[in-house]
């Protein structure tokens, strides 16, 4: 059961990067105020409020530099019930906004005009390039003490460093300065594929499970950033919501929902193993999976005295493992309502999406 569990775990860990492009990004060391690069002039930052429900599409930075793709999926958010975007801000290899997107701060102003709340994706711990800079915080091989690497080659920081910590908080601080209204931190995790018999982590105490370290680390970043009033979110693995136990990752789903404002386990039906709750094929299920897992994840939220509210699930409007359109992504929209729930996020890694999977304005409902 441990190893089927492992292997789902490190499938879904490569599928996360599956449409990303390879290019060859430069590296910069961080300071203060890179994450959007710089300005000649100071420009008076307005926020748009939390919205609910938040009903979101992700944008890759990328996209978020050409101007025809970022207005087609401004047109989409015009036209329909979507009413933000997530934009990394480091995304899954370490690379900042400003490598990708030099004018993002435009950008940002331009969707606030138009009403979008705007989230910036960090993910925090997978970051090829910060170890680069910072060799000493990476995560290290037990054999001989060299960095360690992912199935996909790209290197960690360690997640017991808390200067590793203090870097993370430091970035979510300027991208709330620079525009974005909330920060959602993705790959707040320990490693889940690779040569993880080899796995050595030189910070925090040995005594503690990764589970509790990781806690750690939410509880720091909470204390950092919700006291300033920012806006804070957490992605999590899918099965966080039907796992007990922390995943061999540290993920635990009621420690999330103390420290963080919002929640957002993905639960991309193509994710989930063969038999999972019965089903030879859950990603043929869209509905029935949604409804369950988020149920799920409800009963957990209520027994842990936290709104259920906080719950924003990711959903799938990609193909993998069989065609996703229209009916599939309305499918997944229903089971979050009739799990209780209003909000969720759409996750296209190619950022095409399926325009008839939204309600237009017009028709929009409120659940």
């Amino acid at each position: 059961m441990l190893s089927s569990k492992i292997f789902w775990l490190a499938l879904f860990a490569l599928l996360v990067g599956v449409y990303v492009s390879s290019a060859k990004i430069r590296a910069y060391k961080y300071q203060s105020a890179q994450v959007l690069g710089t300005r000649q002039e100071p420009v008076k930052i307005l926020h748009v409020a939390t919205p609910e429900p938040v009903r979101a599409l992700y944008m890759t930075s990328y996209v978020a530099d050409v101007p025809k793709w970022r207005e087609r999926i401004l047109k989409l958010v015009d036209d329909t019930e979507v009413n933000a975007l997530v934009i990394d801000i480091k995304d899954y290899t370490g690379v900042l906004v400003a490598e990708r997107a030099p004018k993002i701060e435009d950008f940002i102003k331009t969707l606030h005009e138009h009403g979008v709340y705007v989230i910036g994706r960090l993910s925090v711990f997978q970051d090829q390039y910060y170890v680069k800079e910072n060799p000493s915080l990476a995560v290290r091989r037990k054999d001989n003490g060299q960095i360690w690497r992912d199935r996909k080659g790209i290197a960690w920081l360690d997640p017991g460093s808390e200067e590793v910590w203090d870097y993370v908080v430091g970035l979510a601080r300027d991208a709330h300065k620079q525009g974005f209204d909330e920060i959602n931190f993705d790959y707040i995790r320990f490693p889940s594929d690779g040569d993880m018999a080899n796995v050595h982590y030189t910070f925090g105490s040995s005594t503690l499970s990764k589970a509790d370290r990781m806690n750690n680390f939410y509880k720091y970043v909470s204390s950092r950033l919700r006291s300033d009033g920012i806006p804070i979110s957490a992605d999590l693995f899918g099965m966080t919501t039907t796992n007990t136990d922390d995943l061999g990752i540290g993920q635990i789903l009621e420690n999330a929902l103390t420290n963080f404002d919002y929640v957002a386990p993905m639960v991309y039906p193509s994710h989930y193993p063969p038999a999972f709750n019965g089903w030879h094929n859950p990603n043929t299920v869209p509905y029935e999976l949604i409804y369950y897992v988020m149920n799920k994840a409800v009963e957990r939220a209520i027994a842990a005295s936290t709104s259920p509210y906080k719950l924003r699930p990711w959903l799938q409007d990609f193909d993998y493992g069989g065609d996703y359109g229209e009916a599939e992504v309305r499918a997944q929209k229903r089971g979050v309502y009739d799990a209780g729930l209003t909000s969720w996020m759409l996750w296209d890694p190619g950022v095409k999406y399926t325009p008839s999977a939204l309600d237009l304005i017009a028709t929009s409902s409120s659940i």
